[in-house]
């Protein structure tokens, strides 16, 4: 995610990123706490038990009991990716360094380790949502250069350490009121993003479609690296990393 990013992700709706974070720069590593290159990428915990019930029927009590049919679709970690965008300058040291030559890129990581699940009704968007949440294991996600996977990892935002970024929706806004098989739709899918242990409100710009038992769908935010305790990097005559970055969510969920 930013003024001109694209990239990657995972439920319907969003995604969740989503999440990722990181741009983190792409290159130096200090020595003094750099681990060999084979160090284990950190395993992000499960989502909890996220309950797959495809038919869950919540009852409001409005005197006629108005009945809301929540449909579950489940992320489908094969058909997904999450990914961040970030902005990278690379000055006169970098081509000697690293072999990157000078100049402004926008830089790309992604990984399919992403589960959740989404629950919607698809008589009304707009109603209430059911369980949502997301998770993204960001101690795996690759870009270009693996100098800077490894970087973020172990330094800078530390992935290894807080591996899990966690995306809990609590409402939909914008949404038709219907929906018809095979149309798009946009909509934006409000909620808590978890990062290191620091969580932000952040809002998802969605496009989606339902295809029979299967939702595909983008999901973009644009966020900040220092909302989430990161600074971003700056190496002197060698790179310099945005602040802002886009996370980018492309996702199947399948009904349960």
């Amino acid at each position: 995610m930013f003024s001109r990013y694209s990239l990657k992700p995972k439920y319907l709706a969003l995604l969740a990123v989503v999440l990722i974070l990181a741009a983190c720069g792409g290159a130096a590593q200090p020595a003094t706490t750099s681990r060999p290159e084979e160090e284990p990428i950190a395993t992000a915990t499960p989502v909890k038990e996220l309950t797959a019930t495809s038919a869950s029927v919540a009852e409001t009590d409005t005197g006629d009991s108005e009945v809301s049919q929540l449909n579950t679709y489940a992320i489908v970690p094969e058909e997904s990716t999450a990914s961040y965008i970030v902005d990278e300058e690379f000055f006169q040291d970098a081509l000697a360094k690293y072999g990157i030559n000078t100049g402004l890129v926008d830089t790309i990581g992604s990984t399919q380790e992403i589960d959740g699940q989404l629950q919607l009704d698809l008589e009304n968007l707009a109603s209430p949502l059911g369980t949502n949440r997301f998770e993204v294991n960001l101690a795996s996600l690759t870009s270009d250069q693996s100098l800077r996977d490894r970087w973020i990892r172990q330094n800078g935002p530390e992935f290894n350490q807080y591996p899990l970024a966690e995306f809990t929706a609590t409402g939909v806004e914008g949404a038709p009121n219907s929906y018809t098989e095979g149309d798009e739709v946009q909509f934006k899918l409000v909620g808590d993003l978890t990062i290191r242990e620091i969580t932000q409100p952040v809002t998802f710009e969605v496009t989606a479609s339902l295809e029979g038992d299967t939702i595909t769908g983008v999901a973009t935010a644009q966020l900040l690296l220092t909302d989430f305790g990161i600074d971003p990097p700056n190496f002197a005559n060698t790179l310099a990393v945005e602040d802002k970055f886009e996370v980018k969510v492309e996702f199947t969920a399948r009904e349960q």
